[in-house]
């Protein structure tokens, strides 16, 4: 399959099938982790966590990657 980037306001993107999003069991709240080795771009799901531990340090990972500036900032 070959696809084209489409022009998203100031960036780039890619559509993907409905039937390839099906497959990978991905939705618009999957989060997503984009990595490449310099030739290629890998897009993967990121492994949702198997325990509420492991459920409660994604979330607060996700929380500081987001708001590290803001928290900073209020630790002053």
């Amino acid at each position: 399959m070959t696809k084209n980037l489409r022009q998203i306001g100031n960036s780039y993107g890619i559509i993907i099938d409905k039937a390839i999003l099906e497959l990978l069991n991905i939705g618009p709240e999957t989060d997503l982790e984009i990595t490449t080795d310099g030739k290629r771009l890998m897009i993967e799901p990121v492994a949702q966590p198997t325990s509420k531990r492991e459920a409660v340090k994604a979330a607060h990972a996700k929380a500081m990657k987001k708001y590290d500036t803001a928290f900073k900032r209020l630790a002053k």
